[in-house]
């Protein structure tokens, strides 16, 4: 990549058709450097990043605003309540019991519910628009069967899932925030009637067995397992059907972790610093922010906020791979990249539209 047709920051970087070698450009400095245009503290180094994700004085929301201001009234509420967007006591407890949920579920329960789901979209998959509804669809609907939710009730979930994950982005409008205040509430129904529903599966009772500090935030975790899935696993699946669609044959086993490896779906996260903080030279100041670059170091996080679902993703990407191998050929498409400062997420399209 010419040095003119680099990327004008890291946020811009995320949408860009290949910012591999710039970010390699960008990652070779362990010593962070502040942006202008973005206002932020930059880091890419990966021993850098890993170090800043584990600092205890760098944490995931602004110590004024624990809850963007902007989102105040339910989805603020949902967003407060959420395990990775805090830190301290209300983080470490609640993950331990997300941590724990997810890892005794069962395989066969897992791959067999992921395959069921994923069959079902798949059979439906004819073109861009309906492989794009694939990619966004099959993860969260996993996710609310495996929940207990019934088969018919997984589209509206989806949906809600979808208009409140919507306001998490700085890109959203104010009628989008308001759609995601109504989301919010109506999905945090739903699941307080299906946690006081029988039976139970294996996953919901596995997370409500657990210690939580009151009912509203278990409710907002649950949730939080489905919007997780919103850009980090959707966007690992539309990123290895794009590898498929370069020609790339491997099994879903091997060509998963390839993908997280080159091409993942979350390029950068944030850090606010609580105190002045020293980190490979450079002095960062209480109050700053700071982008951690995280292509090419993980595709799911390091450090006390690393996702605890990654094997969940993995194995609903692998099954959904699956089911579009078993389906036929791939539709014939074209792909641009969702308008995002973080998330790199393929939007399929027809190649008439390039």
């Amino acid at each position: 990549m010419d040095n003119d047709q680099w990327p004008a920051d890291a946020v811009a970087a995320v949408t860009r058709t290949d910012p591999y070698p710039w970010y390699a450009v960008l990652a070779a400095d362990p010593v962070p450097r502040y942006d202008e245009r973005l206002r932020l503290w930059v880091a890419a180094h990966p021993g850098t990043v890993r170090e800043l994700l584990a600092h205890p004085d760098c944490r995931v929301r602004p110590m004024h605003e624990p809850v963007p201001a902007a989102l105040a009234g339910p989805a603020g509420d949902l967003f407060g309540a959420l395990v990775r967007m805090n830190d301290g006591a209300r983080h470490a407890a609640p993950k331990a019991a997300l941590q724990g949920a997810l890892a005794a579920l069962p395989e066969a329960a897992l791959t067999d519910r992921t395959a069921c789901v994923a069959a079902r979209m798949a059979a439906d998959v004819r073109d861009a628009t309906t492989l794009d509804a694939f990619v966004r669809g099959a993860p969260v609907r996993t996710v609310a069967s495996l929940l207990g939710f019934a088969d018919e009730d997984l589209p509206r979930i989806a949906d809600l899932v979808s208009r409140y994950v919507a306001c998490l982005s700085p890109l959203v409008s104010a009628a989008g925030i308001a759609a995601a205040h109504e989301a919010a509430t109506a999905l945090l129904d739903a699941l307080r009637r299906r946690e006081r529903e029988a039976p139970r599966t294996a996953l919901l009772a596995g997370v409500t067995g657990a210690q939580w500090p009151d009912e509203h935030a278990l409710l907002a975790n649950l949730a939080g397992l489905m919007t997780q899935t919103f850009e980090a696993t959707a966007g690992l699946l539309g990123n290895c059907i794009v590898a498929r669609l370069r020609g790339d044959a491997n099994e879903p086993a091997a060509l998963v972790p390839a993908v997280m490896a080159r091409d993942p779906a979350i390029h950068n996260t944030r850090r606010f610093t609580a105190s002045d903080i020293r980190i490979a030279g450079a002095h960062v100041p209480a109050g700053h922010a700071l982008l951690l670059v995280l292509a090419g170091t993980t595709g799911f996080g390091e450090g006390r906020h690393a996702c605890p679902g990654q094997r969940l993703a993995r194995t609903i990407v692998m099954e959904a791979l699956r089911a579009l191998d078993a389906a036929g050929p791939l539709p014939r498409v074209a792909w641009r990249y969702r308008p995002s400062v973080n998330a790199r997420m393929p939007v399929f399209i027809e190649e008439s539209e390039q």
